[in-house]
């Protein structure tokens, strides 16, 4: 997956520009709950990308530490020029302990999906504990749409989903997504959380919480 996103990264953000009004609509609001919910921490971001989310929580958040395993996606974010409160770090997202500084709301969105259901776990263990009992985390990912990002694919014997995806320099590419129904956010994040709230809209859902 992750030679896929360094060969995807100057491609990335095509997809928050699609010509789409109820997709921008629910884009639009998604920014306005991270800066409501962001006002003022000092924030980790997992699975950065491009950096495109990084820049809605630095108008807002003290700080951003931004991580992602890919290098070619950290190159172009850093080439964006974002204020000086956005730090970027090359970072696994299963390891986050490596990642320094005092931290107190958390953020990865269209991340979820690319985590094994086998592994969601002991990914949100590892997020809660790097940021801490009470922070703040707000989480989005795609609701599955039939004929858009590529051809589903669905594996005898597991229990994750996968895209069948093609790049603009014609490589094929069968990436791990696996998508999520109205009420199971809810049943990921809420033994875990205090304050959840859930909202699932056409294209996107998303959630905002405190760690518990």
């Amino acid at each position: 997956m992750q030679e896929y996103y360094n060969r995807r990264a100057r491609e990335y953000e095509r997809i928050y520009y699609r010509d789409d009004p109820v997709r921008q609509s629910e884009l639009a609001a998604m920014s306005e709950a991270i800066e409501q919910a962001f006002t003022g921490r000092r924030a980790l971001e997992v699975a950065c990308g491009t950096g495109f989310w990084t820049e809605v929580a630095a108008r807002v958040a003290r700080s951003v530490v931004a991580t992602d395993a890919s290098p070619e996606m950290l190159a172009i974010a850093r080439a964006k020029g974002l204020p000086g409160n956005v730090e970027f770090r090359q970072a696994d997202a299963y390891a986050l302990a490596s990642v320094p500084g005092d931290l107190d709301a958390g953020l990865a969105n269209f991340w979820l999906s690319h985590v094994p259901k086998a592994r969601i776990e002991e990914f949100l263990d590892g997020f809660h504990a790097r940021i801490g009992i009470g922070s703040v985390v707000f989480m989005a990912d795609n609701i599955y749409l039939p004929g858009v990002g590529g051809e589903l694919v669905v594996e005898p014997g597991s229990e994750d989903t996968f895209k069948l995806r093609e790049l603009q320099d014609g490589t094929k590419h069968k990436v791990l997504k696996n998508y999520y129904d109205a009420g199971q956010p809810r049943d990921i994040f809420g033994p875990r959380s205090d304050d959840l709230n859930v909202h699932v809209g056409e294209c996107f859902w998303w959630v905002s919480y405190r760690v518990r």
